[in-house]
């Protein structure tokens, strides 16, 4: 039976396809191009009215890495006749850019030749982007990962090598500092655990009532045993529960106090207060609890503040992975609150997080 020939689209439908984002060819039963979308036509190079009559090839001047054409190497009109679709596939425009296609092949039936193939073109840079983005987690990875990876094998090799000629004073020193990096490295997985959980929608948490002022406690007095930086909290005692996974809490207060400390200056001032409910940044039923963490640096232009939560934000040449404050947006959207920057009342920054206080409270 011959193949009987699609008709082009109607003005309606070419105005829809013109509408969407990604580019849009129409080819009939005979090969020969019905519609080309305006993105396509952008994309392709070629004037939309031109195009329709000629072949296929000649319009979808795609190629590969090696030279070759898409439609040499997906035969859209030829193969199976369970086939119904090209799958998704990297192929270079005629400038050079990058741009993902993919293809409908539609028959009236099984016994039916090939009616119409419909090939859509979308634009690589989100592909491009999210190499970049994993190319950054390697890099980071790698990067942080290196310094304790050394620290550790140096050590480790020393105490193995001199064992004998080493005080108790030397080994403890070295078996400490052992400890401390892979508390480090440990807690840098932890970190990418907890990125690959948000990116995905797949973080667990566990709430139930929890004092904050216990957590935040605990939290300054880690940090402060790290750094001689002074790190104040003021806890007024009287708080209410909040409604949360202790242990993401934790990590929460641990990651902005150290982040003051690693990118402001002078004293770090951990504040906790109760907000009523119905007060400005708290939650519509049952009030939340606020935590302010205040330096005393340069503080944080406003034009940047949106970015310090996006992965891989470092300010200055000061380390980190550039993942802690994307975990602290993360964890407390997660639970409902909301994280805030603004200027310190004595110059430097100040993060705000606040966390609801649940019903069991």
């Amino acid at each position: 039976m011959p193949p009987v020939d699609s008709p082009p689209p109607s003005d309606e439908a070419r105005a829809l396809l013109d509408d969407l984002p990604d580019g849009v060819v129409l080819a009939g039963a005979d090969g020969r191009v019905r519609h080309v979308s305006a993105p396509a036509a952008r994309m392709l190079g070629v004037e939309a009215d031109a195009a329709r009559g000629r072949p296929l090839p000649e319009v979808l001047r795609l190629q590969d890495r090696e030279g070759e054409s898409w439609c040499a190497c997906n035969t859209p009109f030829e193969g199976l006749a369970t086939r119904t679709a090209v799958p998704e596939q990297p192929w270079l425009l005629p400038d050079g850019s990058e741009v993902l296609v993919a293809a409908r092949i539609h028959r009236t039936s099984l016994r039916d030749p090939v009616d119409r193939v419909a090939v859509t073109l979308r634009s690589g840079r989100g592909r491009a982007r999210l190499d970049r983005e994993r190319s950054d987690l390697v890099a980071t990875v790698a990067h942080e990962l290196r310094s304790p990876l050394t620290g550790v094998k140096g050590f480790v090799q020393a105490l193995l090598n001199r064992w004998d000629k080493l005080n108790d004073e030397q080994k403890k020193l070295m078996l400490t500092t052992v400890s401390s990096d892979s508390d480090r490295l440990s807690r840098l997985i932890a970190e990418l655990l907890d990125v690959a959980r948000i990116d995905t929608g797949r973080l667990q948490l566990h709430r139930r009532p929890t004092d904050v002022g216990v957590v935040a406690g605990r939290a300054v007095a880690s940090v402060q045993a790290a750094t001689s930086r002074p790190v104040l909290l003021e806890d007024p005692g009287d708080l209410p529960d909040v409604l949360a996974d202790p242990d993401k809490l934790a990590q929460v207060v641990t990651n902005l106090v150290e982040n003051a400390v690693r990118h402001g200056d002078g004293t770090v001032r951990v504040r906790l207060e109760a907000l009523a409910a119905g007060a400005p940044g708290s939650a519509e039923a049952g009030g939340a609890v606020r935590l302010c963490v205040d330096d005393e640096g340069e503080g944080i232009p406003e034009e940047l503040r949106r970015r310090v939560f996006t992965k891989f934000w470092k300010s200055g040449a000061r380390g980190g992975s550039g993942l802690g404050m994307y975990i602290v947006g993360g964890l407390t959207r997660a639970h409902g609150g909301s994280v805030t920057i603004t200027d310190a009342p004595g110059g430097g920054a100040r993060v705000q997080v606040t966390w609801p206080v649940g019903p069991e409270a």
